[in-house]
């Protein structure tokens, strides 16, 4: 667990590097920051989706989640707990970006991918390399983020820990199952998220992502299946 215990940590301290740059900043400099930083991600999303090997997967994934997502409102049902935090603490009105937004942000900038899924899972088994390596990479991303996005970039550190964590715990059970085909798929579904991030980021687009992330638990239903199919010479 040092490797997702030392992630959380790099999360947290680039996080409050990035608010600490934020206030010194003026607007039109966070602005352009804000662009440059979208056209990254989605360099970053686009490269991750290209990991995947069957487009069907991905295309009833996103189908089946996206629908239940908007169905659920969760991208509604953040924001909304995010804005009920911020009228708690927040004492000079709301912000431009809602604390909800860099959460969201966070979570999925800084948990999909192939590192974050085997690095979890090596981590379980005593190796913390990769999780060592991609907490360096973290802690840049965090600070950059948290400089146009703010405070709310912090709290995704919470799910870095339980989901890595969580991994990692049990890393012994259910490393049989997450094959190199799944991380594969999983990433493209997720990396497809963080495209839409970006987009979001330069104001291209208001996508509610979060609407989409339903279509993470797809993902291992539509490669099992999509697997049979094939054995049974359907595809």
């Amino acid at each position: 667990m040092q490797g997702v215990l030392f992630n959380t940590l790099t999360v947290i301290v680039g996080s409050i590097l990035g608010c600490l740059l934020k206030k010194g900043l003026p607007k039109r400099v966070t602005d352009t920051v804000m662009i440059g930083l979208g056209m990254c991600t989605v360099y970053i999303g686009v490269s991750g989706m290209l990991g995947g090997k069957n487009p069907l997967v991905l295309i009833l994934s996103v189908a089946f989640g996206a629908a239940i997502g908007a169905i659920l409102r969760i991208d509604d049902g953040i924001h909304k707990l995010g804005d009920t935090a911020e009228k708690k603490f927040r004492k000079n009105g709301k912000s431009e970006i809602s604390l909800a937004e860099g959460a969201v942000n966070g979570c999925l900038i800084f948990c999909v991918g192939a590192m974050t899924i085997v690095g979890s899972l090596n981590a379980g088994f005593g190796d913390n390399a990769m999780l060592y390596t991609k907490s360096i990479l973290d802690l840049v991303s965090s600070t950059v983020l948290a400089s146009t996005l703010g405070i709310g970039v912090l709290l995704s550190a919470i799910f870095v820990f339980v989901f890595q964590g969580g991994l990692a715990l049990l890393a012994e059970y259910i490393s049989p199952i997450m094959t190199a085909e799944l991380i594969a798929e999983l990433t493209c579904v997720g990396s497809l998220m963080v495209a839409l991030i970006g987009l979001n980021l330069m104001k291209i687009t208001k996508i509610k992502v979060a609407d989409f992330l339903p279509a993470l638990v797809f993902v291992p239903i539509f490669v099992y299946l999509t697997g049979l199919l094939e054995k049974a010479g359907i595809l």
